[in-house]
């Protein structure tokens, strides 16, 4: 067995064992490792924070597939209206529908006069702008023409057709439907007899028999 001399272990010692400078440069290369991997694990959960506080989808790939009258839409776009618990009334003026979440404004109208319908969505609308109202629902597609309309000091998109125009099919039926115009969202309308009630009355056709829908109304 070969026992070297002390000096000798001693300074094989030295030579194999680590130094001090040489432990602080490992301990600083893995707190820094350490802060990379806590830095990408924040990254990734801000990213996935943000993709789910992204605004929910609106019309805008159908928007893109119909044919406009004119371009321009609302300069800012708005989100979709909530149209939880949404539902139809009587308005205040004879022969006009208003639909809506109780005590709010209206998302929607609908009016009957001279065997015309007019079709009101109450989103910001610019000054001369045109674009086409989109009725989908109840198996049928219809699209209207709409305008930047002042009433009350707002410009509102609005149209009209004849009531015995085909186009208003979408209105005329039992289930739910929606409702789009580029740029002011889509309002989804829950089923109701009271505009297929109105429609049939605006061209001339029997009155339908008709309840009240709701104790409360939508903001007039």
């Amino acid at each position: 067995m070969f026992v070297g001399r002390d000096g000798d272990f001693a300074k094989s010692r030295r030579e194999f064992a680590p130094s001090t400078a040489h432990c602080q440069r490992g301990s600083n290369r893995y707190e820094a490792r350490k802060m990379r991997i806590s830095w990408l694990i924040a990254f990734g959960a801000a990213c996935t924070l943000v993709s789910a506080c992204k605004p929910p989808p609106t019309d805008a790939d159908m928007a893109r597939e119909m044919p406009r009258v004119a371009q321009g839409v609302a300069s800012e776009p708005i989100d979709s209206p909530d149209s939880e618990g949404a539902f139809w009334a009587q308005s205040t003026t004879p022969g006009r529908l208003i639909y809506g979440q109780a005590g709010q404004p209206p998302q929607l109208a609908l009016a009957c006069a001279n065997e015309t319908l007019t079709i009101t969505r109450n989103a910001p609308a610019d000054r001369d702008a045109q674009a086409l109202l989109a009725l989908v629902g109840n198996g049928h597609i219809g699209r209207i023409p709409v305008d930047a309309a002042e009433i009350n000091g707002r410009r509102v998109w609005q149209g009209q057709a004849p009531a015995v125009d085909d186009l208003w099919e979408p209105l005329a039926g039992p289930r739910h439907l929606i409702v789009t115009v580029p740029g002011a969202g889509t309002v989804t309308l829950n089923p109701s007899t009271m505009p297929m009630a109105l429609i049939a009355e605006c061209r001339g056709l029997p009155a339908l028999e008709i309840e009240p829908e709701a104790s409360s109304e939508p903001a007039q």
